[in-house]
């Protein structure tokens, strides 16, 4: 999360200070193709880290995956998608990289204390519970868990599928239509 975060975010607002943003709006691509183009390199760089973590757990730590590959490969790409889109819509309301960079120190820090990874989300007040619900790494350690330790599939998360798809998909129109407004 923190490499997409800090990839995406800051490659739109560099962009922009350095001008560059200018000449690349009155080139012939849209703003669409735009952020695809700046969104497909980090999206490969982030699933390799994860394959890489998933790697790591599996071979040097022993950690067995007792359930499908590729289910826990689509919660990836789903995650990673949703961490794109955070920095997009990140780099969309900054106007500098150390104002983009503070905002992402601001998502990222409660982001992982409230996802479950340090304390169990049961144990949490209320109102944190209810924060938990829109973190995107909070769905995504459900996923990991439920694959790595109790073999469950899509079939039996499909509720964490569609919320980190839904969350991914809700981020990134938000995000292509401040960048959008911002450019008009």
């Amino acid at each position: 999360m923190l490499i997409c975060l800090l990839l995406t975010s800051l490659a739109v607002v560099r962009e922009r200070e350095i001008g560059t943003l200018d000449q690349l709006l009155v080139s012939p691509i849209t703003p669409t193709e735009l952020i695809i183009g700046k969104t497909i390199p980090v999206l490969g760089v982030g699933v390799l880290h994860l394959l890489i973590a998933i790697g790591i757990a599996l071979f040097h730590f022993g950690v067995p995956l007792r359930g499908s590959f590729a289910a826990l490969f689509l919660a990836t790409v789903l995650y990673v998608l949703a961490g794109l889109a955070l920095g997009l819509l990140i780099s969309t309301v900054s106007r500098t990289q150390q104002e983009a960079f503070m905002l992402l120190i601001l998502f990222f820090l409660p982001a992982v204390v409230l996802s479950g990874f340090l304390s169990p989300i049961d144990t949490m007040p209320a109102a944190f519970r209810w924060l938990t619900v829109v973190n995107p790494l909070r769905w995504f350690l459900e996923i990991v868990r439920g694959v790595f330790l109790k073999g469950l599939g899509v079939r039996e998360l499909w509720v964490h599928y569609a919320t980190l798809a839904t969350m991914a998909s809700g981020m990134l129109w938000l995000a292509m239509r401040r960048f959008a407004r911002a450019i008009a």
